[in-house]
């Protein structure tokens, strides 16, 4: 399989918010059954993040949903903080996202910035007054060292003295060939969701406690909480994959 997810790989865009916007600018829809491959349509997953979001991070304080994507874990959060503003760095996902927002009625509590947060500045370019929260989910697993680098001092920035920032992310222990048997591909066919992103996306990685280290070093920042989680993916029916991923959530705080 390994010649063909090679072949397949080939063709994604090597510049990294040329990549993402071009995907984002071909999906329609959203939840199960679309061509989203980790959005599995339901809330589960938020509600197993939701009891530590409460223990940790003050409610008070606005949340930044990183890399939100089309907007299904910003909306969610803005039923738990004050105001939820989801950044991505695709224009085409922040268009998707705003119109979900007007589908779901949560326009009042929910908007959208494009923003490269890898980006220098980055951080100060966010209309956000005063410190923040910071929520990021399956972004980190996709960027390089430098750039994990660039981002975690925009959210430092972000979270100032009092916000928290928690972050959840595959961690699956394995090469690429068998991650994407993991979700189902086989020699003879590769589910529609998962080929689309291996056409036109970075190669994911893994981000576990040892990367979590490196990116977030504990004499900058406070651990006050980590373990593992499931990330759930889009069902691809059909198939004889699993619709989770093994991953790791963490949460942390700036020191001084």
């Amino acid at each position: 399989m390994l010649p063909k997810l090679i072949r397949l790989s080939r063709s994604a865009p090597k510049d990294r918010p040329v990549a993402w916007d071009t995907y984002w600018a071909g999906i329609r829809g959203r939840g199960a059954g679309t061509e989203i491959l980790w959005d599995p349509g339901t809330d589960d997953e938020f509600l197993g993040y939701r009891d530590v979001l409460l223990r940790y991070l003050d409610r008070e304080l606005p949340v930044i949903d990183v890399g939100c994507g089309h907007g299904r874990f910003t909306r969610a959060l803005a039923g738990v903080f004050t105001e939820a503003v989801g950044v991505d760095v695709s224009g085409h996902a922040v268009a998707h996202a705003d119109g979900h927002n007007r589908a779901d009625g949560v326009a009042a509590r929910v908007r959208y910035q494009a923003l490269d947060m890898t980006g220098a500045g980055a951080a100060g370019a966010l209309a956000v007054q005063g410190d923040a929260n910071v929520f990021i989910r399956g972004v980190l697993h996709v960027l390089d060292a430098a750039d994990q680098s660039a981002m975690v001092d925009n959210l430092r920035l972000l979270a100032g003295s009092t916000g928290t920032v928690f972050l959840a992310e595959t961690n699956f222990q394995g090469n690429p060939v068998q991650y994407v048997s993991h979700l189902g591909a086989t020699t003879r066919n590769i589910p529609a969701p998962l080929e689309r992103a291996i056409r036109g996306l970075p190669m994911p990685g893994h981000f576990g406690p040892e990367e979590r280290s490196r990116a977030f070093p504990p004499e900058a920042w406070e651990l006050l909480a980590d373990g593992e989680v499931a990330i759930e993916t889009n069902p691809m029916t059909g198939v004889d994959g699993q619709s989770r991923v093994p991953g790791y959530f963490a949460v942390l705080r700036p020191r001084g």
